[in-house]
């Protein structure tokens, strides 16, 4: 996904240039290289885990469970590239409304085909967490095909579309994108292998932790996911205040994104704080994982203002195609710091999946403030200079 994020910040900039024919030769270049890399990744990730998934202290009716799910969603990766390389074009341009529906309506298809699959539902065989991997698969598909019909349709974008073709793939705007596109792509991976990692530490605990754990990320991705929304924003005014050089708008943009997202994220705080003992109900009455999963919650509640700011501090410094010292950040927060103190506080110190979590909090912490302090850094220094140009005029 980081990849294709690699689009946006140049298409807001070139359509802020009203340069409308780089839009259309950026928009072939992302979708060679995210079919390519869904491809890569499909491949990677899925022999990769086979390989991998039984060297893992894990439990053995997981990776039973695990393998054939992870081909179906592997494979998923592609349509999925497909749909965001569509959407990250559209965003760019400042068209969000029509990704938002499609992708609502394709997360209760997603939840329909899935209950139906893994309960044997109208005659269906039941295929347990296998049937949530194939309602993943339709539904990315369906979404990759109904994002595409829309760009190559609509009115909005016939005039960046003049110059998509096959013939305008070129190594220069490849490059170009991927300039952007592979650190974002880092900086995602750093997150979530080191969130990846953390389940895997809760994994060799016991497999009650690791359900009370599953819930509690699940739904602080949720939010999180809400966030990256403001963040995606943020990247595409700052583009476009980047593109035209009105770097005053783009301070005063962006700070108020951190503001919204700080009022969202204080109210899931306390949505988290104050339903932990009801909202792991939602997925199961099992009593000792809602017992941890609530203590969970309480620390999830903390670190909401923490992963609100720093995805909004990324989306920020990505418009302004500021990727590679965000990318080290990322590295150090969740690599350096939050994944290798869970580590000593959980498993050394016996705190067990609080005691991981809260090395996850202070990667989040690092990522924030650090992530600030860049932008403040980079903002003022494109001010300054502007000014400077300004004043010599």
């Amino acid at each position: 996904m980081g990849i294709s994020y690699g689009l946006t910040p140049l298409i807001a900039q070139n359509n802020g240039r009203k340069d409308y024919k780089e839009c259309g030769i950026l928009l072939s270049n992302s979708l060679f290289l995210n079919m390519l890399s869904g491809v890569i990744l499909f491949c990677g990730i899925y022999f990769g885990t086979t390989l991998l998934i039984s060297h893992l202290d894990q439990s053995p009716v997981v990776i039973k469970e695990a393998k054939p799910y992870l081909l179906l969603l592997s494979l998923s990766l592609i349509p999925l590239l497909l749909f965001n390389t569509f959407k990250q074009f559209a965003e760019g341009l400042g068209f969000t409304m029509q990704a938002m529906i499609i992708s609502v309506a394709g997360n209760v298809l997603n939840i329909f085909l899935g209950i139906v699959f893994v309960k044997g539902l109208f005659g269906v065989h039941p295929m347990g967490i296998k049937g949530v991997g194939y309602s993943t698969l339709i539904d990315r598909c369906l979404m990759a095909t109904v994002m595409g019909i829309y760009v190559f349709r609509s009115a909005n974008f016939k005039a960046y579309l003049k110059n998509f073709a096959i013939k305008n793939i070129d190594r220069l705007r490849s490059l170009d994108i991927l300039k952007i596109g592979a650190p974002v792509a880092m900086q995602y991976t750093f997150e979530i292998s080191a969130f990846g990692g953390a389940a895997l530490l809760v994994g060799t605990i016991g497999y009650v932790s690791q359900a009370a754990h599953q819930i509690t990320i699940t739904m602080a991705s949720m939010t999180y996911m809400m966030a990256s929304g403001i963040g995606a924003a943020a990247a595409i005014k700052s583009g476009n205040y980047f593109g035209i050089g009105d770097h005053k708008n783009l301070r005063l943009g962006a700070i108020s994104n951190y503001h919204i997202v700080l009022i969202f994220m204080t109210f899931t705080a306390i949505v988290f704080a104050l339903g932990r003992h009801a909202l792991p109900w939602i997925f199961t009455s099992d009593k000792t994982v809602i017992d941890i999963a609530g203590q969970l919650l309480i620390i999830a509640a903390f670190f909401q203002l923490f992963d609100g700011t720093q995805v909004v501090g990324l989306g920020i410094l990505r418009g302004m195609g500021d990727v590679n010292i965000p990318t080290f950040i990322t590295f150090l927060a969740y690599w350096v710091i939050g994944l290798p103190i869970g580590y000593v506080l959980g498993i050394k110190f016996n705190l067990g999946v609080s005691g991981i979590w809260y090395g996850l909090v202070l990667g989040l912490v690092t990522a924030s403030i650090l992530l600030f302090i860049r932008f403040n850094i980079i903002s003022k220094h494109h001010r300054d200079k502007t000014f400077s140009v300004l004043a010599d005029d």
